[in-house]
């Protein structure tokens, strides 16, 4: 059975975003890609829950991650995560665009709307928005809103998804695979960065053959996989494999997933030691990843009454225990601009023309 969706330009008149946060996600783009090449010295902070099941509770957090970004503004760009498609080794909740019964029965239709509208009332806080794209077919609803993407451990090696990379205006995080190998995520890397054409949705609702320009800003993200590779020695061969693949020396450790074994309760273990890191100067480390919500720990989806403030999903760290985490990354980011080595990498770097959106 087949059932119509709204075009992409239809869901977009009926939830736009403001001109000023358009503007907004221009500049937190720019930003990011700033930091990422690290001639902003501040440290990329992609935080919130593992998946948006309550619109209403994830607005509540984003509220509060707003006010700690404006806090910590000299030292962290706080992302918030905005994930609403979520992919499955076999079956499960598929985020809340495909399923927003929560019921196992498919409705894009009402997902789409309803995602939308929470993605135009998130970027309202003013925060960037960093999304993971599942579908290539649905990026063309809600990539206006976006202003740093990831590409996932199962999706890395799609040429789908590397070819719509290429097209995506943001900084597009490509994470090494489930086994914990490096090599696939770096081809992402190098693959999003060439011209491509591929297949899409107009806005108004037809397939149309797309030519990309080539995303710069796309880079490696460490997520573990059997072993984690967040510790000296994983971002060390992390680099190493970057420079004999001729790529930029820039990281986004995921403190989640293979890192933490996706235990919540180990993620300020992995925090702890990428601050360590960071604050002795390895200035390759532009980013850190952690997933956080209002509550501690998960919830089963199929559960007879769901919180809204507890993750249905991977489990997160709570509100209360992510505060100081930002806190010592902030700490961290700042004694690395003084720091002797990240000083002298400073003085070694290329100048980069990276940053403009494709």
């Amino acid at each position: 059975m087949m059932h119509p969706l709204p075009t992409p330009a239809a869901l977009t008149a009926a939830h736009p975003l403001t001109p000023a946060a358009a503007d907004a996600v221009a500049d937190h783009r720019a930003t990011v890609a700033a930091v990422l090449d690290r001639r902003d010295p501040r440290l990329l902070v992609v935080v919130g829950p593992c998946s948006v099941h309550d619109p209403a509770a994830a607005l509540e957090y984003a509220g509060l991650l707003a006010d700690a970004a404006r806090r910590l503004a000299d030292d962290l760009v706080l992302v918030f995560r905005a994930y609403l498609e979520k992919p499955r080794t076999i079956t499960g909740w598929t985020g809340l665009i495909a399923c927003p019964g929560l019921d196992g029965k498919g409705d894009l239709a009402t997902g789409l709307r309803l995602g939308r509208s929470f993605l135009t009332d998130a970027a309202a806080t003013g925060l960037p928005l960093a999304y993971e794209f599942v579908d290539p077919a649905l990026a063309p609803y809600v990539a206006d809103t976006v202003s740093w993407a990831a590409v996932g451990a199962r999706t890395v090696a799609s040429q789908p998804h590397r070819h719509l990379a290429s097209w995506l205006p943001m900084p597009v995080g490509m994470k090494n695979c489930v086994s914990g190998r490096l090599d696939t995520a770096i081809a992402a890397v190098q693959a999003a960065a060439h011209p491509h054409t591929l297949p899409t949705v107009s806005p108004d609702g037809c397939l149309t053959a797309l030519d990309s320009t080539g995303n710069p800003d796309a880079h490696l993200v460490l997520r573990g996989g059997p072993t984690p590779n967040y510790d000296m020695t994983g971002v060390a061969q992390a680099r190493s494999a970057l420079a004999a693949a001729d790529l930029p020396h820039r990281l986004v450790v995921d403190a989640a997933h293979g890192n933490s074994g996706k235990d919540h309760d180990r993620q300020p273990h992995v925090i702890t030691d990428l601050a360590a890191q960071i604050a002795d100067g390895d200035d390759s480390l532009a980013g850190v990843m952690i997933e956080s919500y209002l509550s501690d720990g998960r919830q089963d989806p199929g559960a007879a009454t769901l919180r809204p403030d507890l993750s249905i999903t991977d489990p997160c760290l709570g509100w209360s225990r992510t505060v100081p985490l930002l806190d010592h990354l902030a700490l961290a980011s700042r004694r690395r601009r003084s720091s002797p080595r990240a000083v002298a990498d400073q003085a070694d770097r290329p100048a980069s023309t990276s940053g403009a959106a494709p």
